[in-house]
């Protein structure tokens, strides 16, 4: 059982002993100090809360420890329902609401569930306000409301629409081009809440024709529901077929996005982002601020496709929440993260799966050939993702300096771990938060190299540790 709290939320396996997994009383605990803090933050100021979950198994059960939680402290709570998490975001300033919480464990499997806490703007919580949030969850320095100031739930499940309505207003969804390329699309959204949202999406875009797989929001996850290719045979065979132009993929929280080319291969995650900011790119009436940005684990694509439009590419610590900063200190016109996440800020600061498919069919639609075409327009790059188990009794800092001194001839970014950039290549070391271990990404334009230069660094830290 596990139950990791951190400064975004808290998040956890479902059942066991409270402290050890996500238990009611630990739901209920860190709601009350969530609830705490909003009225810290805002004291003069009507209590409302939006909440909404994913589909998961465990979500009811949760969603009503939340709302009957926040009741009892004396909020209005605005409940969703089954939503998603970039809904849920653009819901919290539409309802002038203090805060919200999605209720999702993301890509997480079946087992697990987590509170993920926006602020006012239904942005993301920083650093300093979840290390206020932790303290008052361990201090348990919250207190309810008497009877006659207890709270309420409306529940609205409007909101699914009017995201999808807020996304077809946007200037650069272009609905008449979408209509006119007549695409037949195949979607897999994990039996969770994208089945609902991205077929709606769809058929308000004009989309000619819509398969869906594992669209019935049961919480019961068809497979791993984390969007790699390994997970998603089932699509890429139904494309195989011959019968659909694409294939579209979003994890249960729909805020990552992964495409399936028309003869069932990957059109690569971290290649979503690339398409839709080079559209972005492309297509923005600005010429002079085009700038983007992605975290130090993303490809470089993103910047090759950046300076080719003539504009300025920005590295961000891994995070959501560390992007959308350094995308407000840049003044990004596109941004996310390299795992499908989208994040348009003419629409919100948040991973937007459903805004993600909105641009990309755009940019298809125009493109006017075959998604595997549009794929070959990019450079091609290739990451390797590895990892080492590191006995507890080591300093991983320690480790991580030694790294960086040994190849400090290279430029290195420290921002986040040790990032060693090389001409073509980079290598990504980055500690975990939880366990003993450090995890490695290399990039390179070729698949062998970049799985050769992880397990350089993985050999230079093994015989950093046996001296």
């Amino acid at each position: 059982m596990t139950l990791i709290k951190s400064i975004s939320g808290i998040r956890g396996t479902i059942g066991g002993k409270s402290g050890d997994s996500l238990t009611p009383l630990d739901v209920v605990k860190f709601t009350a100090a969530y609830g705490s803090w909003l009225k810290n933050r805002h004291p003069e100021s009507p209590l409302r809360v939006v909440i909404g979950r994913d589909a998961r198994l465990s979500g009811k059960m949760v969603s009503d420890l939340v709302s009957s939680t926040l009741v009892g402290m004396g909020f209005h709570v605005i409940d969703l329902g089954l939503s998603t998490t970039p809904t849920v975001e653009i819901a919290v300033p539409i309802e002038n609401a203090l805060g919200g919480i999605i209720l999702t464990a993301s890509h997480n499997p079946i087992q697990w569930n987590a509170l993920k806490l926006l602020n006012e703007k239904g942005e993301f919580i920083s650093g300093s306000d979840g290390e206020e949030l932790l303290q008052i969850a361990e201090d348990e320095s919250f207190e309810f409301a008497e009877v006659k100031s207890l709270g309420k739930v409306e529940n609205n499940d409007t909101y699914i629409q009017k995201h999808i309505d807020l996304i077809l207003d946007l200037p650069l969804v272009d609905k008449e081009a979408i209509q006119k390329a007549n695409f037949k699309i195949c979607i897999d959204a994990v039996n969770s809440t994208g089945g609902i949202a991205v077929p709606m999406l769809l058929e308000a875009l004009g989309v000619a024709e819509i398969k869906k797989i594992n669209c019935e929001p049961t919480g019961v996850f068809a497979h791993n529901p984390e969007p790699l290719p390994e997970n998603l045979r089932e699509i890429s065979g139904e494309l195989r077929k011959g019968n659909f132009d694409l294939g579209i993929v979003v994890d249960p929280d729909v805020d990552r996005l992964a495409f399936i080319n028309e003869d069932g291969e990957p059109f690569g995650e971290e290649y979503t982002l690339v398409a839709v900011a080079d559209y972005i790119l492309t297509n923005s009436e600005n010429k002079t601020g085009l700038t983007t940005v992605s975290n130090l684990s993303s490809t470089l694509a993103l910047k090759d496709v950046t300076l080719k439009a003539g504009g300025e590419y920005h590295s961000a610590a891994v995070g959501e929440v560390n992007v959308v900063t350094k995308m407000k200190e840049v003044g990004a016109i596109i941004g996310g993260e390299g795992n499908g996440g989208i994040i348009y800020p003419e629409f919100h600061y948040g991973r937007d799966a459903l805004v993600g498919i909105a641009l990309f069919l755009s940019h298809l639609a125009k493109f006017n050939k075959p998604i595997g075409f549009l794929r070959n327009t990019y450079p091609n790059y290739h990451i390797a993702k590895k990892k080492v188990e590191l006995t507890t009794d080591l300093n991983v800092d320690d480790i991580l300096e030694e790294i960086k001194s040994k190849y400090e001839r290279y430029p290195v970014n420290t921002e986040d771990g040790v990032k060693i950039n090389f001409e073509k290549e980079w290598v990504h070391l980055r500690k975990s938060n939880t366990e003993p271990i450090i995890r490695i990404y290399a990039e390179s334009e070729f698949e062998t190299t970049a799985s050769n230069l992880a397990d350089k660094i993985i050999r230079d830290i093994k015989e950093l540790i046996s001296q």
